[in-house]
C-alpha cells in the first residue's frame, strides 16, 4: 500500500506509506527536501520500514516535484505553512492509528526543508515523541520550540554551504534554552542534503549517510521504545 490518502483537518492528503514486514512497530513521519516527494525520499520510507518501523512521507506539493534548484526554491517558498501542518498532523494521526502501532508517539524525520519541518512537527503535533533534523532549513519563521515534548537528534555536515555550522550551533541553543534534550552530530567535511544517494548536489557522503542513519534508528528505536531486532542474534 505504497501511496495512499489520509485524512487531516482540511479534508485528505496524499501520501507514500512503507509498512514494516511484521506490519507492527514504531511510526514515523519523513519529511522531503525541497524537490518534492520524490523517490529518494520513497526509498528512506522503505529503509524505515526494513528496519520495523511505519513511515508515511506527506506529499506536500501535491504530486508536484522537480530537479530545478530554481523551481524547487520557489515550491519551497510557496508552501503554506497551514497546509503543511495539517499534513504532517494527519500523517501522524493515522500512523498511530494502524493497528500495528507500537510506542509512546510517532516520531518525526526529516531533510532540510524536511530538516526543519521535523522540528515544526514536533512542536505543534502532540503525539510527535522524537525529531530528527538534517541540515534544517526553515523559510517560514520557526514555531515555539518549548513545546517540543520529546528529544531532537540533528545531523549537520562542516562543509554545508546551505547551513553554516553557525547556524547550527546558534538552532542548538535556542532549541537547549527552550528545554529541549538535544544532540547535534557533525560530519566532518559532509556537505548538504550529504545523506541523498541521488547525488543532485554531488554531495553525498557514503560514510556519513551511514553514520548517521545508524545513529537516526538507535534514536527512534530508543525515543519510540522498540527493541533492536538484531539484539537477540
Amino acid at each position: 500500500m505504497p501511496d495512499i490518502e489520509f485524512p487531516t483537518s482540511a479534508g485528505s492528503a496524499p501520501g507514500y506509506l512503507a509498512v514494516p514486514p511484521a506490519e507492527h512497530g514504531p511510526a514515523t513521519i519523513v519529511l522531503q527536501e525541497w524537490w518534492g516527494l520524490d523517490e529518494h525520499i520513497r526509498s528512506v520510507c522503505d529503509r524505515f520500514a526494513s528496519e520495523g518501523f511505519f513511515a508515511l512521507a506527506p506529499d506536500l506539493y501535491r504530486g508536484e516535484s522537480t530537479t530545478q534548484p530554481s523551481e524547487a526554491e520557489q515550491k519551497m517558498m510557496a508552501l503554506s505553512m497551514d497546509q503543511a501542518e495539517q499534513d504532517m498532523r494527519g500523517a501522524v494521526e493515522f500512523l498511530a492509528s494502524q493497528p500495528g502501532f507500537e510506542g509512546p508517539g510517532v516520531g518525526a524525520v526529516g531533510f532540510c526543508l524536511g530538516g526543519g519541518l521535523s522540528l515544526w512537527a514536533a512542536a505543534t503535533c502532540p503525539q510527535i515523541a522524537a525529531a530528527v533534523t538534517y541540515y534544517y532549513v526553515m523559510p517560514h519563521g520557526k514555531p515555539d520550540f518549548s513545546n517540543i515534548k520529546g528529544p531532537v537528534l540533528g545531523h549537520f555536515g562542516t562543509a554545508d554551504e546551505f547551513v553554516s555550522l553557525k547556524d547550527a550551533k546558534t538552532l542548538e541553543t535556542e532549541l537547549r534554552d527552550a528545554g529541549v534534550d538535544v544532540t547535534f552530530d557533525k560530519y566532518t567535511g559532509a556537505g548538504h542534503a550529504f545523506f541523498n544517494d541521488t547525488n543532485r548536489l554531488g554531495t553525498y557522503d557514503a560514510k556519513a549517510a551511514q553514520l548517521s542513519w545508524e545513529r537516526t534508528i538507535s534514536f527512534l528505536r530508543a525515543a519510540l521504545g522498540a527493541p533492536d531486532p538484531g539484539a537477540h542474534r
